[in-house]
Parts: C-alpha cells; structure tokens; sequence
C-alpha cells in the first residue's frame, strides 16, 4: 500500500504548473496583442474602419439609450394615467357602496367589506385590492374578498410613507413597487386613498397594479433596438471597408510599384482605370516613373560614355607616353651635359613623366572596376608578410619626411586567402598617405585576427580630418584643399581603388580621425571566401580618444551615410 503525499511537497508541483501555465497564457496574450497592434500600425484601412466603428457603435448606443429612455418613460406615464384614472374610480365607487350600506351586526359589516372588495377586483384594472384600518377604526376586518384576508406579502408593499400620506388626505397617493412573483420580481404601482365606511369611520383603500406587460413591451422594443443597431453597425463597417478599399488599394499599388522601381525594375507602371482622382495620380505616378527611367537611362548613357573615354584615352595615352618616356630618358641621361636650366628641365620632366604614368595606371584600373573586369587573384599568404612588403617600400618616403614607422604584428602566421597585390597596394596608399599628412609624428601599423577575419590598422598623429573632409575621403579625384598645390604625390584616385579592392575581397575599409589627434584607417578581410564579417579583431578609434566620435565606411555593403555631427572637424586629407 503506497502512502499518500500531502502537504506543501505534494502542492509544489502543482503552483509550478499553474506557474508554467500562467507564463504560458501570457506569452499568448503578449503576442495576440503585438499582432493586433502590428496590423493596427501598418494598415490606414484597419485603422479607419476601427475608427469608425467604434464612433458607429457609440452613436448607436447612445440613440438606442435615449430612444429606450424616452420609451419608458412613455409607456410609464401612460400606464400611470390609466392607473391613477381606474383607481379613481374604483375608490369612488366604494365610497358609494359604504354610503348606500347601514350593517347592523360585525357579520354584516364584515360582509359589506368583502363584497366591496370583491367588486372592486371584478370590476377594475388592478390585480389586487384590499383595506386597512387606520388608525380611528373601532373594528380590525379587513379582507381582499368576501372569504380570504388579504396576502402579508402584498400588504407589506405598502410603505408607512405611503401610509402616513394616504391618512387624513383626501386626494389619491402613490408609490412604485416590485412585486414579488415566481421568476423574479415584476414591476408595480401602489395606489391608496382614504374612504369613510359604516360603523367604522375612516378605513385605507389600497389598488396594486402590476407593470409587467409594459415591462415586456419595453424589454421587445430594446431587443428590436439592439438588433437595428448592430445591423446599422454593421452596415457602416461594411460601407467603410468598401470606401476605404477603394481609396487604399491605389495607394497600395502605387507603394508596390514604388518598391519595384526602386529594385531597379524600371518598367513597372500603376493600372489605370477611369478618370478620378485616383486614376489622374497612376498617370501622374506613371509619367513620374517615366521622366525617372528616361534620366536614368541617360545617366547610364552618359556614366557609360564617361567610363568608356577614359578607358580609351588611357589606353590611347600609352604609346605616346611611351615615345614621351624614352625621350625624356634620353635628355635625362645627358642632363650633365646641358646647362643648369635644360638640365632642371629633364628632371622635372621625368618627375611629371612618373606621375602621369601612375595616374594612367590608376585611370585603368579604376575602369575595370567600372566595367565589372576586376578580378580576385586569390591565394592562402601571411597577411604579416604583405604588410612588411608594403612598410619597406614607405621607407624612403618616411626617411625623406622624418616619420617614424612602428608596426606591430602577432608572433604565429596570420594566413588569409587574400590577392597580394591587391591588399599591398591598399597598404601601401594608407602608408603613404598616413607619412604626407603625420607632420613628423610617428606612424603605427597594428595587425590583429581572429577566427573570421584580418584587420590592418594604420594610425598618424598629424592634422586629423574635418567632417566635411571625412564624407569624400573615398571619392576620386578628391583633394581636402583643391586650392593648394600639389608638391607630394598622389593621383587623387588612391583610397577610391583601395576601397574597390576592399570590396573585391568581401571587407572593409573605415576611417576615424579628430583634429589635431591624426587619423585612423582600417582595412578587414574575412580569412576565408564567403565569410560574412560581422565585426573586426583591431579597433577603428584609439583608446585615448572618445569612442563615440568618428566616421567609418563599411566597404562590403557599401558606403553607409553620415552624420555630420558624430563626426568631429579635422583639418586635413588628401586622397
């Protein structure tokens, strides 16, 4: 025999049920209610149909309650007319019976009252009639017929107010009652008045009159008004649907169609039927889709036009600078045979030859990112080794400026399948153009990764950069002073191709920096192709500085947009 658990041990696991299911139940409620309010937000028609159903449910209401008021009150007074009118003459009749009546014996004035009131029933509207003694009367037989005395349940509606008012009045007195019956109670009026009988003097006349079919009459007008006014809410839920329907749904296609065009399909035009205001708004949102695609299409025209001049004039330069070239290297060899004059010529001639030669190479490649041609010559490499190729070729250039190179590098390998070239040519531009603006501060190079992705941080302490500056630092053929003149290298096209082949290898590249603190670049690639980055294993903003302050691009997705004010001034950057 298995004894039975009581107590607290036994009622543990039932509160954590009922716990488990309280929970339960108020997850349900929590998302019917974010559903409900989700579809409330996002739909004009719910909301104007909701809106008007509810001021059609409160008009109806408040009709239906007044109509219902004011038909009581009618059904009332009407009923208190009839009453007070049959009462009257009921009590005018009795007072005629007792006036006509001499009873010599109790037995006979007994019977005077019980034939009175039986008369009274008989001959009236009421349900009930019967007499009490006041308190003059020398004889106590009241009855509400000639053999039964009158139901203790029905006297006992009749109030001592009542009673005290019907006492030494000659005028008809009233009050509303309930009257108790089997399913409940039943509205009532009692009616009394004052008559002198034989013998006796002055005795109570009570009437009662039941309300009950008035209460059903008024009981079927508020169910035939219920139902009118749910079917009228009804109705005007139904119309609102409708019109809003009608309104909404151009709306709506006219949003589909926006969301198609801005996907890029150009073609995508509104149905238009009829000649109302919503069919003048599919022809004009029509022929706005129209100019849109007519621009559009010039732009690609004249961006294709563009793109394909300077593919061609940069091809088309190569062999006459090339003829150029060794021309000048010709005069540049014999430049110690010229005078000062010819021989500073040759120099500046070969100096300017370099640059031209650099910007033609960038033009190239800038247009086969333009035409889709660039391609990713991948390979498993030491990221660390394709950042020491890039700091030894910034050497020169750091000793000529006085710029202190620092670069900081995990101790193990840190593989990646990135395009050497490409990502030196990226490191290459941000050391460059880090030594042009560090003022002779020093320039750190840090190298970080994880288990997703490589990070290259490239650090001056120099000018810094303005917000202004900071929203074109990627554009091409961008410079921080157009009016300055241009005694260092650089082609304007630099960090615009470094940003192209961050995204040619799935990464991207940021830029951070405050007046007078320098700048900061960082270029992330994921370690392996198709590796989604989420994040980056170098930080973009110094510890020292505010991290709340900065700028950054994200090279994958695309350059995200500014805000001016997130972004402190600095005073420098040239592409």
């Amino acid at each position: 025999m298995t004894d039975a658990v009581t107590g607290p041990a036994a009622r543990a696991p039932r509160f954590a049920v009922a716990r488990r299911r309280l929970r339960l139940a108020r997850r349900v409620v929590a998302r019917m209610v974010r559903r409900i309010v989700h579809r409330w937000r996002s739909s004009l028609q719910v909301r104007v149909v909701t809106t008007t159903l509810l001021a059609g449910v409160a008009a109806v209401g408040l009709l239906g309650g007044y109509l219902s008021d004011e038909i009581r009150d009618g059904l009332y007074e009407q009923r208190l007319e009839e009453v007070l009118e049959a009462s009257a003459i009921a009590t005018q009749r009795a007072q005629e019976t007792f006036d006509s009546a001499v009873p010599s014996t109790p037995t006979e004035l007994n019977g005077l009252f019980g034939q009175t009131v039986g008369a009274l029933r008989q001959g009236s509207t009421s349900d009930q009639a019967f007499l009490r003694r006041s308190p003059g009367a020398s004889v106590p037989v009241f009855v509400n017929d000639h053999s039964t005395t009158a139901d203790p349940a029905l006297i006992g509606l009749v109030s001592l107010e009542l009673r005290s008012a019907v006492q030494g009045s000659s005028e008809q007195h009233w009050v509303p009652v309930a009257i108790p019956g089997e399913g409940g109670t039943d509205p009532g009026i009692v009616v009394g008045s004052a008559v002198t009988a034989p013998v006796v003097g002055q005795v109570e006349l009570y009437f009662l009159y039941s309300l009950a079919s008035e209460q059903q009459t008024l009981a079927f007008v508020q169910r035939v008004l219920a139902i009118g006014g749910l079917g009228l809410v009804a109705l005007l839920g139904g119309m609102t649907w409708m019109v809003t329907r009608q309104t909404v749904q151009p709306v709506r296609s006219a949003a589909q169609v926006a969301e198609r065009l801005a996907d890029g399909h150009l073609t995508e035009r509104m149905p238009v039927r009829g000649v109302d205001e919503m069919a003048t708004l599919a022809r004009s949102f029509n022929e706005m889709a129209e100019s849109l695609q007519d621009q559009i299409r010039r732009m690609e025209e004249l961006s294709h036009l563009q793109r394909r001049f300077v593919s061609d004039v940069s091809h088309e330069l190569r062999t006459p600078l090339t003829t150029v070239r060794m021309a000048a290297e010709v005069i540049h060899a014999a430049r110690d045979e010229l005078d000062p004059a010819a021989a500073r010529s040759a120099e500046l001639l070969t100096a300017q030859l370099d640059r031209f030669e650099d910007l033609l190479a960038d033009l190239l490649e800038i247009s086969r990112f333009d035409a889709g041609a660039a391609m990713l010559d991948a390979e498993s490499r030491d990221v660390r080794d394709v950042v020491m190729a890039a700091v030894e070729q910034t050497v020169p250039l750091a000793e000529r400026r006085g710029v202190w190179l620092a670069v900081e590098m995990p101790g193990e390998p840190v593989v990646a399948d990135i395009d050497p070239r490409r990502i030196e040519r990226v490191l290459r531009n941000l050391l460059v153009n880090a030594v042009e603006h560090a003022e002779g501060r020093p320039v750190e190079v840090f190298v970080a990764a994880d288990a997703r992705a490589v990070a290259v941080v490239v650090r001056d302490h120099g000018v810094g950069m303005t917000a202004q500056e900071a929203e074109h630092v990627f554009d091409r053929f961008w410079r921080a002073d157009p009016a300055r003149a241009r005694t260092t290298g650089g082609t304007g096209l630099g960090l615009a191709i470094s940003i192209e082949d961050a995204h040619l290898h799935g990464g991207r590249l940021e830029a951070w920096g405050r007046p007078g603190r320098g700048a900061s670049f960082r270029l992330t690639v994921p370690r392996r192709a198709g590796i989604v980055l989420d994040g980056s294993p170098a930080p973009l903003v110094p510890p020292d500085d505010d991290p709340h302050v900065g700028v950054s691009y994200a090279s994958h997705e695309g350059r995200p947009d500014l805000d001016p004010a997130a972004v402190p001034d600095l005073d420098r950057l040239e592409a």
